[in-house]
């Protein structure tokens, strides 16, 4: 049962991946108005009739999420009858459960607030970057509900181990803030060439946008290194893979003047090199297993021992 659930939870996971692409592609292709200022119906609909393209678009990531939550209810429900109490499994669930929801609620904000579409406000800076950081923990969760149900064991935060981890986790998330920041810098003003581009990012009159696109590069370059070493130092070759991949399609995001497929490449990446990361942290932060003969010692009954008395 824990290989099925594992299986499930792990198709769970790869569905949200799909679910983060496509919000970013209505992100990307400007819909994120299609549904107007409704939520959670659709131009105060429930089914919206002869639609236009940016509603089709905007609707199929509602009706994506709304498959999400029951696919993670479903989740959640099965963790809690098929593992007993305090199970890690539980507390991933759990966790999963309670980030979809927020994300959920970020989202409908994100609507209502109309911080959408064409909305160049600083403002949807601050929102953005709350929302990425929730998706990524909301992805974590849910890898870590999936590798725990393998057989592995609980996290010790503590130590050298723990401090490396954590680094790379806040360098890939200060990453992915600046690199959510420079794609709806190129979602809101694109560049008509690499020129144009570079010229409008050093404007003092620029947007904020586009004047903090810079940083993403250059967070690109500390991070990969620091991700390399890291992948290296645990001989986790796939995630310098992923890695190397990633910063491949960043460079060649930037030289095609970031296309919408692109960018979901891009972020397709990204999403894999977190998952990655996310793994690797969490093997390395393992509790020891417990001694055999340890637990048989304790699950072992008392022994009496049955002295004989002389009579006096």
């Amino acid at each position: 049962m824990s290989k099925t659930f594992a299986r499930y939870a792990a198709a769970v996971l790869v569905f949200n991946v799909a679910v983060i692409l496509w919000g970013a592609m209505v992100r990307a292709s400007g819909s994120g108005a299609g549904c107007g200022n409704h939520w959670p119906l659709c131009n105060g609909v429930v089914l919206p009739q002869a639609p236009a393209v940016a509603t089709v678009i905007e609707f199929t990531h509602r009706a994506m999420s709304g498959l999400d939550v029951i696919l993670v209810v479903i989740l959640l429900v099965w963790a809690f009858r098929g593992f007993p109490a305090r199970h890690p499994v539980r507390l991933g669930a759990t966790l999963s459960a309670l980030f979809l929801a927020s994300e959920a609620l970020i989202g409908a904000a994100l609507v209502k607030l109309e911080q959408v579409a064409r909305n160049a406000s600083v403002g949807r800076a601050y929102s953005l970057s709350g929302h990425l950081l929730n998706t990524l923990t909301l992805l974590a969760c849910l890898t870590l509900t999936a590798w725990w149900a393998t057989g592995a064991r609980r996290l010790q935060l503590r130590g050298r181990a723990a401090w490396l981890a954590g680094l790379g986790l806040f360098l890939f998330v200060l990453l992915g803030i600046s690199g959510a920041i420079a794609a709806l810098g190129d979602t809101l003003f694109p560049a008509s060439s690499l020129a144009d581009g570079f010229r409008r990012d050093f404007d003092p009159a620029a947007s904020v946008f586009l004047r903090l696109r810079l940083l993403h590069p250059l967070l690109a370059v500390g991070t990969a290194a620091w991700l390399g070493f890291y992948a290296v130092l645990h001989r986790r070759w796939s995630l310098l893979a992923l890695v190397m991949l990633q910063v491949a399609a960043g460079a060649l995001n930037l030289f095609l003047l970031a296309p919408i497929w692109m960018q979901l490449v891009h972020l397709l990446l990204a999403d894999m090199v977190w998952i990655s990361l996310v793994l690797l942290c969490a093997s390395t932060l393992q509790s020891p297993p417990v001694p055999a003969d340890s637990w048989a010692n304790e699950m072992a009954p008392p022994v009496v021992r049955l002295e004989r008395v002389s009579p006096k």
